[in-house]
């Protein structure tokens, strides 16, 4: 070969030297004449290009042509070769960039082991690349995703750790103690980049594309170029490289493209987010803007379906409730455009409405419906947060924000009467009203002054309302007696039901009973109850629990606990109130109903106290029954009957127990304290029952500490009369005065009431302060034994009787009881036609005079009385 360059006579140096280091390991010791032959000729030629420089042209023939080729392609090759030199920094970057390809992988197949290895690689690689700079986002990006990675792997207990094998579960352990350690020094970085990722990483492509830029022998398609911003609009670089323009003529485009994109799957909704807010920048005319702030509040909602989560984060709420604000900001000072449900849209996206002066142009959406869905992300947020953690309070307080919006919203709806004559606005002022009423009845007046002075010092001076008048001081009572009387007046169905249900509960809320009770027996919604949604029905059980609180409160024991029967008598408060779910072992409730109960749980702040709770239903209980049994054991011929299964329950299992010790918890506390009242110590049962800490939690304890001593002053006298009465011919009122520590004038009275209700079978002698029995015709043991078998032969009658019925599928027996009124019925009347003890409740238990029930029930007994 050296010959045949040395015939072409235009052999250069570098060419030669090169073809001397090919064939050096080849010939070495074996060539070295061809070697000193070879550079000889390559100086010759040499010298003669130096004397015939302009013959080369007309002498280079053949093989010359191509070699002068080779070079020149070499030499540009060698030039294109210098463009993609990697520094130390671009090999590190890719060596990064490996090792996280490598955990990704390896988290596809859950192989920890592997994980671990590349994550210890990886924290050795960032070393070397944080010395010349920040840390790559890829890498922040990466150790982020296998903190995600990891606690989805232990919340949804994917693997488990005793299933795996040995090198697995010390890798994930490895992993695991790792990456919170790890992740503290990036902590910023990695909030930034999980609050919007895509735009974090497409940060993170800018600041590269500008680098290209910068060097001078980097090639760049001019379609990936960075477009110049022109004086209408800007322009942005996309993933593949095409210039986006945003213009105010090209934004109904844009947002006919978003509008029908929602619902599609690999939807981008952060980036259509991203790209609404790029145009709120350039929009020009209130008919933009608003058109943009519906489209992207829709978005942010849509967010919900496309994330695992039921709710929004807090983040995506604030930048919806915000936008919503400006909506409204912007359609109370423009009050030429409206927001309406059936207005019809604009079609022409190349060219925009223009509104004529005393006209109305009306945009399809729906300002109240947004409010709504504000307020459920709210509450929904509220549901999943831990409600004894700072985050709870913290999040609680953006409920001051959401009810400012609520009521511009009702301010804004209703002005659109005087704007816009044809908008049925009567049906979303309803919704709106309710919603502010929602967020009022359950809250002390405290509360809510500071919610309404807020709220009037964020809206506008130039705006008022006609329902609720802008004022100085807020009187809260008459607030919620306003939206009540409105929704009474211009609602009906579901929305006045709940509007009475609220104004109940704020009455009771506020110590106010009577009313409570009245507006309850007069709204007969105890009848229908059971015809509304599952959310009212709650609101009707949170309703009748607060009554019995406010009864239990004004010292109206017997109306506190015939209200709270129906509650605590099932044993299934919390599911009825909706402050938890009670999983049972064999429950047969599938996976959706138990997700829909899980949506309808209430916030933790509108609970109501269920150990307090229980704590007044058996008080109350204590009142009634310890009196109660005393009388049926000292009469045996009277029938026993029971006011409160759950307490004679709870009662009977302490006697039964061998050793008893002091109270533990609230239960045991009120059924020690009932232990001593029932022995005739009223003082050790009042200090017992006034030591239970929980007293504590309700508004002035003194004064229900010092009810709750006069209530067992006046049961242990009831109780010492029932007991001791067979055995007194009379008995000194001053005695009892001594005994009870309670006025002689309140002592006659308890016996008046007694011997009034004949319960006691006495005189009152008012000359001599004295208490007169009288001794009833006492049966004999066998009268008594008698008594006691006609009683088992009826409740054998019964069980035969019932059981006959069933066989017969009801039929003989139904048609005797219609056709024969006084027949002999299994459940029917008795001889005589008169009733076998009166009407039962469902628990067997006799009905007190009233019931139980609202429709004349216990409410009704108490007014009776």
């Amino acid at each position: 070969m050296s010959r045949f360059f040395h015939g072409g006579g235009s052999d250069s140096e570098t060419s030669s030297s090169d073809e001397e280091e090919l064939y050096s390991d080849h010939e070495a010791g074996g060539d070295e004449e061809h070697s000193e032959s070879e550079s000889s000729s390559g100086e010759e030629d040499a010298s003669g290009d130096e004397d015939s420089s302009s013959e080369e042209e007309s002498k280079r023939k053949g093989a010359n042509r191509f070699f002068k080729n080779f070079s020149e392609s070499e030499e540009s090759g060698d030039e294109d070769r210098q463009t993609v030199v990697k520094s130390a920094k671009d090999k590190r970057l890719e060596e990064l960039e490996g090792t996280i390809k490598l955990i990704e992988n390896a988290e596809k197949i859950n192989d920890w082991a592997v994980i671990s290895a590349e994550f210890d690689k990886l924290n050795r690689q960032i070393v070397k690349v944080a010395h010349s700079g920040p840390a790559p986002r890829i890498y922040v990006k990466a150790i982020a995703d296998l903190e995600d990675f990891l606690n989805e792997t232990i919340a949804k207990q994917k693997v488990s750790i005793k299933k795996m094998n040995a090198n697995n579960a010390k890798g994930l352990n490895a992993v695991k103690q790792r990456i919170k350690k790890n992740n503290k020094d990036y902590a910023i970085e990695i909030e930034k980049y999980r609050a919007d990722k895509v735009e974090y990483m497409e940060g993170d492509e800018e600041e590269e594309v500008e680098v290209k830029v910068e060097r001078p022998r980097v090639r760049i398609d001019p379609l990936e170029a960075m477009s110049i911003a022109d004086d209408e609009g800007f322009s942005t670089v996309g993933r593949h490289g095409k210039a986006l323009q945003y213009t105010p003529e090209s934004i109904l485009k844009h947002l006919r493209l978003i509008v029908e994109s929602r619902g599609k799957k690999n939807t981008d909704r952060l980036e259509q987010i991203r790209t609404m807010e790029k145009l709120l920048e350039v929009a020009q005319n209130p008919y933009q803007r608003i058109r943009v702030y519906l489209t992207v509040i829709a978005t942010r909602f849509d967010l919900t379906s496309s994330s695992s989560s039921n709710h929004i984060s807090p983040e995506q709420w604030k930048f919806a409730e915000r936008e919503f604000s400006a909506l409204l900001s912007v359609l109370e000072d423009n009050r030429g455009y409206v927001v309406a449900e059936g207005a019809d849209e604009w079609e022409d996206d190349e060219k925009q409405p223009q509104p004529v002066p005393g006209e109305v142009l009306r945009i399809p959406g729906s300002v109240v419906s947004f409010v709504e869905r504000l307020d459920d992300e709210l509450t929904r947020s509220l549901q999943h947060i831990d409600p004894h953690t700072a985050e709870y309070i913290e999040r609680l307080s953006d409920e001051q924000a959401l009810y400012n919006n609520i009521v511009r919203t009702m301010l804004y709806v209703e002005g659109l009467g005087n704007t816009d004559k044809s908008e049925p606005r009567q049906d979303s002022i309803n919704r709106v009203v309710m919603r502010r009423l929602e967020h009022v009845y359950f809250k002390p007046s405290q509360v809510v002054t500071i919610l309404e002075d807020a709220v009037w010092k964020a809206i506008p001076s130039k705006m008022d309302s006609s329902i609720t008048p802008r004022g100085n001081s807020v009187d809260v009572p008459a607030l919620v007696q306003i939206l009540c009387n409105y929704l009474f007046k211009y609602s009906d169905g579901i929305i006045r039901a709940r509007a009475m249900l609220c104004q109940i509960y704020f009455l009771a809320l506020h110590d106010n009973y009577y009313r409570a009770r009245d507006l309850m027996l007069m709204s007969h919604l105890s009848e229908s109850i059971s015809n509304f949604d599952v959310s009212t029905q709650i609101l009707f059980n949170r309703t009748l629990v607060q009554i019995g609180l406010c009864a239990f409160r004004a010292g109206l024991i017997y109306e506190a606990q015939n209200t709270l029967s129906e509650i605590c008598g099932s044993g299934r408060q919390k599911e009825l109130l909706a402050q938890g779910i009670i999983l049972q072992r064999y429950s047969t409730v599938s996976p959706e109903q138990e997700k829909l109960e899980r949506q309808r749980q209430l916030p933790f702040h509108m609970h109501i106290n269920l150990e307090l709770l229980e704590c007044i239903y058996l008080t109350s209980s204590m009142f009634l029954e310890v009196p109660l049994m005393a009388q049926t054991s000292s009469t045996p011929e009277m029938k026993r009957r029971i006011i409160s299964k759950t307490f004679r329950r709870m009662l009977d299992y302490n006697e039964r127990q061998v050793f008893t010790g002091p109270p533990e918890n609230t239960r045991d506390g009120v059924i020690m304290s009932a232990k001593f009242l029932a022995t005739g110590d009223w003082k050790k049962a009042t200090e017992l029952l006034n030591s239970i800490k929980i007293w504590e939690l309700m508004v002035q304890p003194d004064k229900i500490k010092q009810m709750l001593a006069e209530q067992i002053q006046e049961e242990g006298l009831r109780t010492y009369l029932f007991t001791y009465a067979p055995f007194y011919d009379t008995l000194s009122i001053a005695t009892l005065s001594t005994m009870f520590e309670l006025p002689e004038k309140n002592i006659a009275a308890i016996v008046s009431r007694m011997i009034s209700h004949e319960e006691l079978a006495a005189a009152l002698d008012q000359v001599n302060d004295a208490i007169v029995f009288r001794k009833g015709v006492e049966l004999s043991r066998l009268q008594s034994q008698i008594v006691t078998l006609a009683d088992k032969s009826m409740s054998l009658l019964e069980a035969n009787e019932k059981t006959l019925e069933q066989r017969t599928q009801g039929m003989a027996n139904a048609f005797q009881r219609d056709q024969v009124p006084g027949g002999r019925g299994g459940r029917g009347q008795g001889r005589g036609g008169q009733t076998r003890g009166g009407p039962r409740l469902p628990g067997g238990q006799q009905r007190r005079p009233g019931g139980q029930q609202f429709g004349g029930g216990a409410l009704g007994g108490a007014i009776k009385a």
